[in-house]
């Protein structure tokens, strides 16, 4: 079963309902928290970035804390997420990172040959990135005592996809062609990514942290043999350093293929997106670990009744047994309805198992 929080942990944390079901455990009510819950979709959010750039908002620990709290207690979930990137730990490592206004994170000097990953610096001290655990820090004592906060970082296949792209892309031709062209270097760059992540990941949980949650959104793209070859042990490796009692969750989109080698990989908890049915998934991967997941982020912009039925269908799915989380299969979307995110939370709050469980 996933691993147990350290004895450190005060009491209202480790009985918190979202920890308890990382570990397994059984809970009152389904916890839920939502991946991207502060964001564009929130007025308060839209005003602050009026008037500051992402990356300000991101280096700001004061003004990152104000967007963690506000989403957390104005949703009423049952843990918050550092207001953060996956990408900023690439400038540190030597990438030239912008936020273009409409186009999204741009790296002005990708990886695109061999020798190109020698000027890749490793990331081993923090001291770049302190804005992130002061951050940490001033979120965790800003949160109610009892509500767990969860730090994050990108997962080392995304993070090498976007350093070699230098955008985002549809098809990642420039990275899947530089991992199969030189399965060397494409190592080499995985494991600078891997130690700088766990040194990362590590000074977050250090920092305050409860939970940490490595995000592969671009994993999907591989079949089961590329990911066993070129991700799998990296992936292990990088779980297998991470601080011990802190729970690891593992999430990816469009991995429904992926499954059971994303777990064989590590975490305490796998993350699911839409694209697969929870009771099936759970049925694959077995009792050992948790699941999260997984509405469609797009069902909520349908009316209320049928974000109940389509919320209700997962958890029934669920069936009340232990160890799962209710989130989005991806993040909340720019133009969703504040108030129909607010009516989610409370329908996973309030859900009564049917008859009809585990259809």
């Amino acid at each position: 079963m996933p691993s147990v929080p350290p004895p450190a942990l005060p009491e209202s944390l480790r009985e918190s309902i979202f920890l308890k079901a990382c570990r397994g455990e059984p809970t009152p009510v389904t916890p839920v928290w939502l991946m991207r819950q502060a964001g564009r979709y929130m007025s308060e959010y839209r005003d602050l970035r009026s008037k500051v750039s992402f990356l300000q908002l991101c280096k700001d620990p004061a003004l990152a804390t104000e967007v963690t709290v506000h989403a957390a207690e104005k949703l009423g979930v049952d843990a918050a997420i550092l207001f953060a990137d996956i990408l900023l730990i690439l400038e540190p490592m030597g990438l030239h990172l912008e936020f273009s206004k409409g186009e999204g994170p741009v790296i002005h000097n990708p990886v695109r040959e061999t020798s190109d990953v020698d000027r890749i610096q490793r990331f081993d001290a923090m001291d770049p990135l302190d804005y992130v655990a002061k951050a940490v820090s001033s979120i965790r004592a800003a949160l109610r005592p009892d509500t767990p906060l969860i730090g994050f970082a990108g997962a080392p296949f995304t993070l090498a996809c976007y350093a070699i792209e230098g955008s985002g892309s549809r098809h990642y031709e420039k990275a899947k062609s530089f991992m199969y062209r030189d399965p060397g270097a494409w190592n080499a760059l995985m494991e600078k990514l891997v130690d700088g992540t766990a040194v990362y990941l590590n000074a977050q949980a250090d920092a305050g942290a409860q939970a940490l949650q490595l995000f592969d959104s671009w994993v999907g793209n591989l079949s089961p043999h590329d990911y066993s070859r070129f991700v799998q042990p990296h992936m292990r490796r990088l779980i297998g350093k991470l601080a011990p009692g802190v729970p690891v969750i593992h999430f990816g989109t469009d991995t429904g293929s992926l499954l059971e080698l994303q777990s064989d990989a590590g975490g305490d908890v796998i993350g699911l997106d839409w694209r697969v049915e929870l009771n099936a998934a759970r049925e694959r991967l077995g009792p050992s670990v948790a699941v999260q997941g997984n509405l469609d982020p797009i069902v909520l912009f349908a009316p209320l009744p049928e974000i109940e039925q389509q919320t209700k269908r997962i958890l029934d799915q669920a069936a009340g047994r232990p160890g799962h989380i209710f989130n989005l299969g991806h993040g909340i979307l720019p133009n969703t309805p504040v108030d129909h995110v607010i009516a989610l939370v409370d329908m996973v709050h309030s859900y009564k198992p049917s008859d009809s469980a585990g259809v």
